[in-house]
């Protein structure tokens, strides 16, 4: 009973907090994390301890398999080496410039200064990627952060785990300092790297033969519960990256999930799994809190002065802020001197990646992992959460205003509706083609796809423009949300009667309620995407003729707008041009569609967009946009 009561009271802190700091705009993580340690201090209140086992094989996979989920395998292959070169190459760096450090300021040897240092190395991939995605970053620098969040765990846990063997500390049974040579360390790296990439591939290849025989949508999400922990618990059996095992797992089932899973098996799993990443990455936070108090009493009763392991914590810190910039900006250099960025642009994306190092979930989940006769081992605990907040502090807080500062901004809302509008055609074209070679097909059903099919397509490009009335999709959503309403009201009331099957009726409902999802959902991205200037496009489609060839400055033949609408007394949703002869026309989306029957009439090839502030071009022969 009580073990329950703390779940419910250690879940209902972790809602009403995340809910509280969502319109104040704080870290819900560093809001919890004061909560516990105020907590910490209340009297009567249980002491709480986490132990390591409870960390490792209860908090770390999951969390480490649901932003692997979230993370592009192919943009992880394109950014390997910077990507690598973070997750590896700093860590290690960042580690040695700590370990130097701390046996200079402290009473332990060099083999405990560097497990130190593997212990506060490595940034968090869940507090790097939930503020680079919610300050806007570009991709490209998302992604590699991204990747070395992901990766870059194994690198530290692993040289964590030669140190402490170097140590030759009894709890950890791993032997003693002289049998710890050059040679076993890399050996040690290497069992370990490729325990994890093997178990983790064996995996993914087990789960997906077994999801090719689960038509359950629950089924299948309850096997997903099970993946990090049947990828973790076996490599680290073998000797290998349990971090590394669950990553690899989780990366490639996301990447074959649309040929694995149903699309219901992939809408319940990434809800699932977003729910249960927010309860156990802020609860993690808060069970640290509350342990405050024994950390502090447990360093009073050392042989350090809590002042002083509290200095040493802030030197560790300062390590840990110079490190970061003094390997990421001649690397990022080397890294992209075949890469079509400017220096000034690289410059830029440095600055803000050398700043993107907040510490987490694993920072203290490691530090509680050292063995009980570590020399110093409250001290060193108490200086990963010195590190883990200050970073989140210090970075987390001030990265927007770094990222603001040097104009580096993330993905245009607009120009991905442009491209979101090309491969959307193409797609729509390869399904028409599809069921037009089927001789069989109705013709009715058939001219009914091809009007909702021309309809998503068209949705798309409604999102675009500066139309000061409300468009034809727009008029749709808003109708068919009041619409839902109206029908959820009278369906309420057939229920209340209980004269209907109540089976049928939760269908009916169930069906309902995924409507207005997406009803709202695109309502929101619409939102997003007509609130934001649009900047062209570098290049979205393959090279095309007709663009190239094309003027990129025609006058149009009319000021006022459409000629066919004006003369037919129609309106329009957004113009285009055509940038052979200047002939005004609406868009596909307009009642008319006068610009797509110009080029039917006359050939002319490409048009433009004639709304303000737009500078893109399409191709209406190969289908292109530029």
């Amino acid at each position: 009973m009580d073990l329950a009561l703390t779940l419910v009271a250690i879940a209902a802190t972790v809602i009403l907090v995340g809910r509280l700091c969502e319109p104040l705009g704080l870290p819900a993580p560093l809001a919890l994390l004061g909560v516990g340690v105020a907590a910490s201090y209340v009297p009567g209140l249980p002491t709480i301890e986490m132990s390591p086992e409870v960390v490792l094989f209860g908090l770390l996979p999951p969390l480490l398999y649901a932003a692997a989920l979230n993370t592009s395998l192919i943009d992880l292959r394109k950014l390997l080496t910077p990507i690598l070169g973070l997750s590896v190459g700093l860590v290690l760096f960042t580690a040695l410039g700590v370990a130097l450090v701390a046996s200079w300021l402290l009473p332990i040897s060099f083999a405990v200064a560097f497990a130190l240092g593997a212990i506060v190395a490595p940034p968090d991939a869940v507090a790097t990627t939930a503020v680079a995605r919610r300050i806007g970053l570009p991709r490209r620098t998302t992604t590699v952060l991204e990747g070395e969040s992901l990766l870059n765990d194994a690198t530290a846990l692993v040289s964590l785990r030669t140190a402490v063997a170097a140590a030759g500390l009894a709890a950890h049974g791993a032997g003693h300092a002289g049998d710890v040579t050059t040679l076993s360390v890399v050996l040690d790296f290497a069992r370990a790297v490729a325990g994890g990439l093997i178990v983790g591939w064996l995996v993914f290849v087990a789960v997906g033969v077994v999801r090719r025989h689960l038509t359950e949508t629950a089924a299948d999400t309850a096997l997903s519960f099970a993946v990090p922990f049947l990828a973790y618990v076996p490599a680290e059996k073998v000797h290998g990256s349990g971090v590394l095992a669950v990553v690899t797992a989780g990366l490639l089932l996301a990447h074959k999930a649309p040929v694995l899973q149903s699309a219901s098996s992939r809408l319940s799993e990434r809800i699932n799994w977003a729910s249960i990443t927010f309860l156990l990455e802020n609860a993690v936070f808060l069970l640290i809190g509350l342990q405050m108090k024994t950390i502090i009493a447990r360093v009073e009763d050392s042989d350090l002065t809590l002042g002083r392991g509290v200095a040493v914590g802030l030197a560790v810190l300062a390590v840990c802020l110079i490190a970061r910039p003094i390997w990421i900006f001649p690397f990022t250099l080397v890294a992209n001197r075949r890469q079509p960025t400017s220096a000034a642009e690289a410059a830029k994306m440095s600055a803000v990646g050398s700043w993107a190092g907040m510490r987490g979930v694993v920072t203290l989940a490691a530090a509680l992992t050292l063995p009980e006769d570590t020399p110093l081992r409250p001290v060193l605990v108490l200086i990963a959460l010195i590190v883990t907040v200050g970073t989140l502090l210090l970075q987390g807080f001030t990265l927007p205003a770094l990222a603001r500062a040097l104009d580096v901004r993330g993905p245009d809302p607009r120009e991905d509706a442009l491209v979101a509008a090309t491969v959307v055609a193409s797609a729509v074209g390869a399904g028409l083609r599809a069921i037009e070679s089927d001789a069989n097909a109705d013709p009715t059903a058939l001219a009914t796809i091809k009007e909702q099919s021309t309809a998503r397509v068209n949705r798309i490009w409604e999102q675009l423009g500066d139309a000061g009335s409300e468009t034809p999709s727009e008029a749709y959503r808003r109708l068919r949300l009041q619409m839902i309403g109206a029908e959820r009201a009278e369906l309420l009331k057939i229920r209340a009667a209980g004269e209907v099957d109540q089976h049928v009726l939760g269908q009916v409902l169930d069906g309902m309620d995924a409507e207005e999802a997406v009803l709202t959902v695109t309502s929101h991205r619409a939102d997003r995407v007509r609130e934001t200037p649009l900047r062209a496009p570098d290049q979205v489609a393959a090279a095309c003729a007709h663009l190239s060839a094309e003027p990129r400055c025609v006058v149009p033949d009319s000021p006022e707008g459409c000629h066919e609408c004006l003369a037919r007394g129609m309106t329009w949703v957004h113009l285009r041009l055509c940038t052979e002869c200047g002939q005004v026309g609406c868009c596909d989306s307009s009642p008319g569609k006068h610009a797509t029957a110009h080029f039917h009439e006359s050939g002319h090839p490409v048009m433009r967009s004639l709304e303000p502030g737009e500078a893109w071009r399409w191709c209406f022969v190969d289908e292109a946009l530029g």
